[in-house]
């Protein structure tokens, strides 16, 4: 095999003092740093932030003048030397979680793929919440030294940047990416040529150039079909996210599946363990089993192989959700697939077959994983329930609980999440080593050690951040003339710091019923505009373009926030992305999550939130229903499924209105201190921190899906061939 280079980009012009910047540029180890973060901001904190955060276009622009500043000060150059230290000692430590915990298996591999990833605001690879997890998911595993290589794509026009017309109506705007702009390394060989991978399609043959992201320990290899080899079809396989254009989305889950195998096996990899995060990259089952048919071993003992060194995480509680792909589209690409698996037609498609609503058939990509995989999980209790309910058909002679899926809740990374100031109060009250010890329990009881003025100090610190940011990007809109004046205030000017504010930001799709707390417009006007117990609240997100019932509630929501008597009360922040959403989960007082239960599969925007201190309100589904203990936030409805979904709007609504209008404004607002201190609420906020922070902290997941499904994925690889395996020829035995 040829030599693979990883072709770093030329370095920026430096001061010599400085110049491990370059370095450090290079890997996102500095997203989830608050040190390495604050090297470029002290540097020229207004560029840093007009360039979103992004050190690659921040140290092409900055002035000579300022790095040369910098290099005089005797602060900074502590800070550099400590940041570049701690930086070198993570990268190059074998003092690992893994090491330590999987002493055999340090050699060993696993593989990880995902249609999106939400690594930072500045690289625009991801639409919303799968995305954030995934990139959660490989910070968590460079922390732990997990041996983990991911594939994803190189989206060259992101998703898209939203603007609310006057009227409310989303405008969709596409966004294109300039490489250059981006932390990713190109890898060649050594003859200098770019690392392709070749994946054939009827009448001709994709090519995809292969790039390079470091996250912390862990390589990201992103495929690229913007390239001149191929015809303009092609090139837009990686262009955009989510398209609804059937043909276009089976060639790109055929390139993320067969062509992200096929870029592991260029790049020198043999996994023991695969992870198919969603059903997007199952078609990877099938050209594994054909590599491993060309060794000379049959459909069966391949498919058994493969079955057994492989993990599946479906994240949808709706049929509707998953991929499924006409018959005829798998005739038109499959066909030679088929052949070479030594199937006919019906046995192929007897690998993923479904039954649609409709009556007609389809090839469904959950299917196919579910089959596929010895390993399967839903992402909370409640979605492994309803997991092992909707694809019970596949197992036909097993009751619903005995459906070999099972559930790991989704959690967060928290050195992506947590507030700088935030951090430093943990730092000063849990001990400097409490990263290392996230998701222990009983270090988190400390947090009672924290006095309540200085944790009340740092929250209120957070919501005048977030209104301060808030009004600047309300006066930048309006500077730009590119709004009506009542957009302006509907952006957030009138916003108040010292006023209860409510956070709901979501993936606008109707079942998160981002309208249920309008639905009593006057009860809601009167419980904003109370005289001395004022409410705000911050509404957020973006919904696929093709999904017209969703912008159809955008438009809702956003003409009640325009809406003279809410008095500014309400507001729409247009754009919905990484760093938005970091202001909001650190900088209001409440987050509220108002999903049709069940669902919600997981979610994650409420632990984020809970980590810094914000209280969360919300349905009972998904991870908050593992999470709410009576005494950490606060409950909408019960704990109930409903048949009749009016009713349980109604229901829910109500229960939402009862709670704000009788528990959680009074308990805000009444009862202060002599010195104004909201003593029962910061009881309130320790025991969410207390609860929740070790619970659904990023370790504890990634701990045990190498637990529960990692390392019993790599012991099968380790024996070559399982002893005992399930038919996967005939659907369901």
């Amino acid at each position: 095999m040829e030599k693979i280079v990883r072709k770093m980009p030329a370095s920026f012009i430096l001061p010599r003092r400085i110049n491990q910047l370059s370095r450090l540029t290079y890997n996102l180890w500095y997203s989830w740093n608050p040190e390495a973060q604050q090297l470029f901001a002290n540097i020229d904190k207004d560029l840093w932030e007009k360039v979103y955060h992004n050190p690659v276009v921040f140290l092409r622009k900055v002035d000579r003048p300022r790095l040369n500043a910098v290099t005089n000060n005797p602060y900074y150059l502590s800070q550099y030397d400590r940041v570049i230290k701690a930086f070198d000692d993570y990268m190059n430590s074998q003092d690992t979680i893994w090491n330590k915990d999987y002493p055999n298996d340090k050699d060993r591999q696993i593989a990880y793929f995902s249609f999106e990833y939400g690594l930072h605001e500045a690289f625009p690879i991801y639409a919303g919440g799968l995305g954030v997890l995934s990139g959660d998911h490989l910070k968590e595993a460079s922390d732990m030294g997990m041996p983990l290589a991911a594939i994803g794509f190189l989206y060259t026009n992101g998703y898209f940047a939203q603007h609310i017309t006057e009227d409310g109506w989303q405008d969709a705007r596409g966004v294109t990416v300039n490489l250059n702009d981006l932390p990713i390394i190109p890898l060649v060989d050594e003859h200098d040529r770019p690392v392709m991978i070749k994946v054939e399609m009827p009448g001709r043959t994709v090519h995809a150039r292969l790039w390079e992201i470091r996250v912390g320990r862990v390589p990201l290899y992103l495929l690229d079909t913007n390239i001149e080899e191929n015809n303009p079809y092609d090139r837009q396989l990686t262009e955009r996210l989510y398209t609804s254009d059937l043909e276009l989305r089976i060639c790109q889950e055929i390139m993320l599946g067969v062509g992200g195998v096929r870029a592991l096996r260029a790049l020198g990899y043999k996994p023991d363990a695969w992870h198919m995060n969603e059903g997007h990259s199952a078609f990877l089952v099938l050209e594994r089993i054909r590599d491993m048919m060309a060794d000379g071993l049959n459909f069966e003992e391949a498919g058994n192989q493969v079955r057994a060194t492989s993990v599946f995480t479906t994240h949808t509680p709706v049929p509707a959700g998953n991929d499924e792909f006409p018959l005829w589209l798998m005739d038109k690409y499959f066909s030679t697939m088929w052949a070479d698996l030594k199937l006919d037609h019906d046995a192929f498609i007897d690998l993923a077959r479904v039954t649609q609503s409709w009556g007609g058939e389809a090839f469904s990509m959950p299917a196919l994983a579910l089959r596929f995989s010895e390993y399967r999980n839903g992402v909370s209790e409640l979605h492994g329930e309803v997991s092992r309910k909707m694809w019970a058909f596949l197992w036909p002679g097993r009751r619903v609980e005995d459906v070999p899926i099972t559930y790991i809740t989704n959690d967060v990374h928290t050195g992506t999440w947590l507030a700088r100031r935030m951090r430093v109060l943990f730092d000063r009250y849990l001990g400097e080593d409490w990263v290392n010890r996230v998701d222990d329990l009983t270090m988190w009881q400390q947090i009672d050690n924290i006095p309540d003025d200085e944790l009340w100090a740092v929250r209120q610190h957070l919501k005048r951040k977030l209104v301060a940011y808030t009004i600047e990007r309300a006066r930048q809109q309006w500077m730009n003339g590119s709004v009506h004046p009542v957009q302006v205030v509907a952006s957030g000017a009138l916003l108040d710091p010292y006023v209860l504010t409510i956070g709901f930001a979501r993936r606008f799709a109707t079942y998160k019923r981002a309208g249920l707390i309008m639905r009593d417009f006057d009860r809601l006007l009167h419980l904003l505009n109370r005289p001395n117990m004022p409410v705000q609240i911050i509404f957020a997100g973006k919904s696929h373009p093709s999904d017209e019932p969703g912008k159809l509630l955008i438009q809702e929501v956003y003409r009640a926030v325009k809406n003279a008597r809410n008095g500014g009360r309400m507001v729409f922040l247009e754009d919905y992305d990484m760093n938005i959403a970091r202001y909001l989960v650190q900088g209001v007082d409440v987050w509220m999550n108002t999903p049709r239960r069940p669902m919600e599969a997981s979610g994650t925007s409420g632990q984020k939130a809970a980590l810094n201190g914000v209280l969360n309100f919300s349905v009972l589904d998904g991870w908050w229903r593992e999470g709410y203990n009576g005494h950490n936030g606060w409950a909408i409805g019960d704990d109930l499924d409903y048949e009749n979904r009016d009713q349980q709007d109604e229901a829910d609504a109500e229960s939402l209105y009862d709670t704000l209008e009788n528990e959680i404004v009074p308990l805000y607002y009444n009862n202060r201190s002599g010195d104004n201190l909201p003593g029962e609420w910061i009881a309130r906020i320790k025991e969410s921190i207390r609860t929740l922070a070790p619970q659904f902290s990023m370790r504890r997941m990634v701990k045990e899906y190498a637990s529960s499904l990692y390392v019993p994925a790599i012991e099968k690889a380790s024996l070559q061939m399982p002893e005992e395996t399930e038919s996967i020829l005939v659907p369901g035995k």
